[in-house]
């Protein structure tokens, strides 16, 4: 294994998302390889430990402890799904068990038979992290321990999950010794001469997973026959090697815990002060807004790492545009109310937060026309089909127009459901309120009635409307305005009373504009965050394919 180039490159992987859980698969799956610890030529070989079991289990047949058993088949390197040491020898599962059970059936345990504070029972639940866990309610009396006596529990046993995530298994301590097996649970009884913390390790690591997960039968609850766990090859290492393995996996995974904690401990500085950042554009001081606004700007790209932490700039932009933070106003700029004077202005919105005296409140049903699509029938509708939007087909900002339905339109009412360059379209459904601005990108295509046209006068910027929308969405505001307990909808009479702050018309062009800067720098965040993520997963995949590879290989790389 070349772990001294996986150790010189960690800083370079360390924050993979998924990095220290490769790494944990990484070092199982060495050690099931016979690559994470070096063979000892004094150990006795696994051939002579597999005679010893064979010996033992006849031992035990004849003293009646153990049921007698057919000879096991002999597995052959080829059965294997990789080489091993020379000093390993190929077996199976049956080869290092004395015995296994399944957990008794249902009807043989009731719920009568539960009660709290008796002999706690394991199901597949009680399996956790490799530790057993009792679950509560799950125990049984005397009486009932004593019927199902041969189900008892043994320190030393391994007791193994037969449903859901296959492999997941943990040992059996003296504090579980006397416990009880319940149904979906198996028993795997190691011979005296394997190391049961080895066969554990086996079973859970990747390769043991896969084999019995690929194996297991069932739709929606899957299991696994007993018969195949049986039939499970692997490559059984000396005794003595086995507890090295067993001993090295675990001085690693306290290394991945560690490594795990420092990532932790890096994310919580970061998240830490990226929320702190946030938090003063979103509460800005007027003193000092300026200069955490420039501090943000400046320290965000280095403390983002993650896309979430994208998604709260974002929203972060939106929420200081709509307050009249994100650009300065001009003294030159004629109050919005001066070009709505006869229309209804909103003198104090309710939980309305402070905007600049050349600001005003409006509803939209004040300053706009709004309707809804053409209800689709496909009974009544008449005329030529042609393309329409539907709820699915609105996203935020944007547009799907992959997959347009049609649905049939006549001559009368084409110009009552066309779409214009400015239209706001607004889902009523769904995710009620999320909108887009119709660009005409492309002609002919009319709209459905679960989403509402906005048509604004020109005292509005569609495009500012959209983003006070999405601003309202991110802060809880916009839920007010809509219907129903369960599927929400946002109503024509909703949306005709959306009250939202409406600048002066040069500054909606000038936030229009600095959003756009600034959403295409998150865009670029977001585009350096996933090729940085995918950089270190290149690298991680390189170094543990390196590490894996047989070492001739390696060394045939080297001399070309």
């Amino acid at each position: 294994m070349n772990a001294e180039r996986l150790l010189k490159h960690y800083e370079q992987i360390a924050d993979a998302p998924d990095a220290t859980t490769r790494l944990r698969r990484f070092v199982l799956d060495l050690a099931v390889r016979g690559k994470l610890v070096p063979q000892d030529a004094n150990d006795e070989s696994a051939s002579e430990l597999l005679k010893g079991i064979v010996r033992e289990k006849a031992r035990l047949a004849r003293a009646g402890e153990i049921a007698h058993s057919k000879s096991s088949k002999p597995v052959s390197l080829g059965e294997l799904a990789f080489s091993i040491p020379h000093n390993w020898q190929p077996v199976n599962i049956e080869h290092a068990l004395n015995e296994l059970q399944t957990g008794p059936f249902g009807s043989s345990l009731h719920q009568s038979d539960y009660w709290v504070g008796g002999t706690p029972v394991i199901n597949p639940a009680s399996i956790q992290n490799e530790q057993i866990v009792p679950v509560d309610k799950m125990a049984v009396d005397a009486s009932t321990l004593q019927r199902l006596a041969s189900f008892k529990l043994r320190s030393g046993d391994i007791v193994m999950a037969r449903r859901g995530e296959m492999g997941r298994c943990a040992i059996v301590t003296d504090r579980e010794a006397g416990w009880l097996c319940g149904t979906g649970s198996l028993i795997l009884r190691p011979s005296k001469l394997i190391y049961a913390r080895f066969l554990a390790l086996l079973i859970g690591s990747p390769f043991g997973r896969e084999y019995l997960g690929a194996s297991a039968v069932g739709s929606t609850m899957q299991n696994l026959n007993q018969s195949i766990l049986l039939k499970l090859p692997f490559g059984l290492p000396p005794f003595a090697e086995q507890r090295r393995i067993v001993g090295k996996v675990d001085d690693l995974m306290g290394l991945c815990d560690q490594l795990e904690a420092a990532r932790g401990a890096r994310e919580a500085t970061r998240d830490r002060l990226t929320a702190s950042s946030l938090a003063r554009l979103n509460s800005p001081n007027p003193e000092t807004f300026q200069a955490d606004a420039r501090f943000a700007l400046d320290a965000l790209p280095l403390l983002t790492t993650r896309s979430d932490q994208i998604k709260q700039l974002r929203q972060t932009i939106l929420n200081l545009a709509v307050r009249g933070k994100l650009v300065p106003q001009q003294v030159k700029d004629e109050p919005i109310s001066t070009l709505l004077e006869g229309r209804k202005i909103v003198a104090d919105a309710e939980g309305a937060f402070a905007i600049p005296s050349t600001w005003s409140w409006v509803t939209v049903g004040a300053i706009a026309e709004a309707r809804l699509g053409k209800m689709l029938d496909k009974a009544k509708n008449k005329g030529t089909p042609r393309r329409y939007l539907r709820n699915t087909n609105v996203r935020w900002f944007d547009f799907n127009l992959a997959d347009l339905l049609e649905m049939r339109f006549e001559d009368l009412e084409l110009e009552e459901f066309a779409l214009r360059s400015g239209d706001v379209l607004i889902c009523e459904g769904g995710e009620p309120g999320r909108a887009a601005v119709w660009d005409e990108r492309e002609s002919d295509i009319y709209f459905q009635k679960a989403i509402h046209r906005v048509r604004f006068l020109d005292a509005v910027s569609s495009r500012y409307f959209v983003m006070a929308l999405r601003a309202s969405a991110d802060d809880g505001r916009l839920s007010e305005y809509f219907t129903g307990t369960g599927i929400k909808h946002f109503t024509g009479r909703g949306l005709d009373s959306y009250v939202f702050p409406l600048p002066p018309v040069p500054e909606q062009h000038r936030i229009v504009a600095k959003v756009d800067a600034l959403m295409t720098l998150c865009d670029r965040l977001e585009a350096s965050l996933a090729a940085t993520a995918a950089t270190r997963r290149r690298l991680l995949d390189a170094l543990l394919a390196e590490a894996l590879a047989p070492a001739e290989d390696r060394e045939m790389e080297a001399a070309e």
